[in-house]
């Protein structure tokens, strides 16, 4: 389970946690989030059970984000399918984090962010932790939110069209989503540079 040790051990008065939900699907943003968790709180009952969001159920995921948006500071940076387009996933997905983090309150100490990549355009003293979610509390946090974040999204995309299955798989390539994709062709929600959604639109 994550705790705070790479927090109290960094020295930070205000360490975010950084994560993001969505490099993989073929369709919807990519989301980030950055979290600041209060130190004073971490005993909070409703913290019990923080953990990488993946491993999470989606009730638990949707009771943390509404007490971490309530009691933590939070900001969330999103990249949409034009963005991911033009510059690539990879790109969109730091983009998309370095927002996050600019929508935070104020400039955090230390960003530890997933992964093992840092955004160029992230001006604190930062931090890249691989398998982060499942070692920081803060990154944890982080991907709670954005992943809860982006579901909602994928949600309402899911309402606008219909047929991909998209509340359920959130727009990754299932076999549903990929079967949809081949009787009822891409949509303005579909990233275009993916290669199964490139295949469609240019099968020759």
């Amino acid at each position: 389970m994550p705790d705070f040790s790479l927090e109290a051990a960094s020295g930070a008065a205000r360490v975010a946690g950084i994560d993001e939900a969505g490099r993989g699907p073929l369709a919807g943003p990519v989301v980030a989030a950055a979290v600041v968790l209060n130190p004073a709180q971490l005993s909070a009952p409703e913290l019990i059970g923080l953990n990488d969001s993946k491993k999470m159920t989606g009730r638990a995921r949707d009771r943390l984000f509404g007490y971490l948006t309530a009691h933590a500071e939070v900001g969330v940076g999103i990249a949409d399918v034009e963005t991911i387009d033009r510059i690539n996933i990879l790109q969109a997905t730091l983009a998309a984090m370095t927002d996050a983090v600019a929508k935070l309150a104020a400039p955090p100490d230390l960003a530890l962010i997933d992964g093992n990549k840092i955004p160029p355009a992230v001006t604190c003293r930062a931090e890249a932790v691989v398998k982060g979610d499942g070692r920081s509390l803060s990154i944890a946090a982080a991907s709670v939110i954005a992943k809860v974040t982006r579901d909602r999204l994928m949600l309402d995309l899911a309402k606008r069209y219909p047929g991909y299955g998209w509340e359920r798989n959130a727009g990754y390539g299932t076999a549903e989503h990929l079967a949809a994709l081949q009787r009822l062709g891409a949509t303005p929600a579909h990233r275009k540079s993916f290669g199964p959604v490139r295949n469609i639109l240019s099968p020759d």
